[in-house]
């Protein structure tokens, strides 16, 4: 399962991000695939990106003159998160792998989460309705619309893409002010933070976890347990990488269904399924 889920996020990375000449060149990708967007976090100014980011074009919806209700960024996400939930997080998400690959890291004693977890992880939701929401309708920027998330916060969009620029383009190193360093700063305390907490930015910060989140319960794909076979040995829990109990497990916003725990199960009481085979057991 950790082999195939590897592979999984090393090729949606590359096939998401694959445009090659955009990194050499410094030159963002504006083809015919730019309209569309990848359901995981894919910085629409990332050179390498062919697609865009769903929260940026949520945002570039809300920052049009006037209200428009975002009918196809809302599409998209009651879409992927209906078929999928968290499994985006966990599997499809560029940034989520940056994130898995820090963590292993062998250095400092791990932690899942980080001390208030139980208050800090609701941060996800505030950054959607504050900086997603508010803030591309209302009061950032001088009471101009923009987009806050990406503009203050996002450090996938430093990563892959302010970065990169920057490094082959010498007028746009000449313009990088505070606001850089700020989003720089950013990045680098998560990337940190990435090597000692499991996650972080996907349990505390991104809008997009905070989306799919409430998918989990109802989503098509789902992490079945079977309870009659279920000996609570706690395997799956010791497993997950999210300290999630048995019962949490698939169901609860914070699962990102990396499949750990259906490996770890002694007995195979937990396995991935649809839904509708889910509910033919009961």
């Amino acid at each position: 399962m950790n082999k195939l889920r590897f592979s999984v996020q090393i090729l949606f990375t590359i096939f998401t991000n694959g445009y090659v000449y955009g990194f050499l060149k410094g030159k963002i990708y504006q083809g015919p695939f730019k309209y569309t967007c990848v359901p995981g976090l894919n910085c629409y100014s990332c050179p390498g990106a062919v697609a865009s980011c769903p929260i940026g074009a949520l945002q570039a919806l809300l920052n049009q003159q006037g209200f428009h209700i975002p009918f196809s960024a809302l599409g998209f996400f009651f879409l992927f998160g209906s078929l999928l939930g968290r499994f985006v997080c966990g599997w499809l998400c560029p940034f989520g792998l940056v994130q898995d690959l820090l963590h292993k890291i062998p250095i400092f004693r791990k932690r899942k989460r980080l001390p208030l977890h139980p208050i800090l992880k609701y941060g996800k939701y505030a950054v959607l309705f504050l900086l997603v929401c508010v803030g591309s309708l209302f009061l950032f920027g001088g009471f101009a619309k923009v987009p806050a998330f990406c503009k203050y916060l996002c450090p996938s969009g430093t990563l892959f893409g302010a970065l990169p620029l920057l490094s082959t383009n010498p007028l746009l190193r000449s313009q990088a002010g505070g606001l850089f360093l700020w989003k720089l700063g950013i990045l680098l305390l998560i990337l940190f933070l990435s090597i000692k907490v499991y996650r972080p930015f996907c349990q505390y910060l991104c809008p997009l976890g905070a989306i799919y989140g409430w998918f989990n319960r109802f989503s098509l794909l789902q992490i079945h347990l079977e309870n009659e076979r279920c000996t609570s040995c706690g395997a799956c829990e010791k497993a997950c990488p999210l300290s999630l109990s048995v019962q949490e497990i698939s169901c609860s916003p914070e699962c990102i269904r990396c499949g750990k725990c259906t490996q770890a199960c002694p007995n195979r009481c937990l396995h991935f399924t649809m839904k509708s085979n889910e509910d033919s057991h009961k």
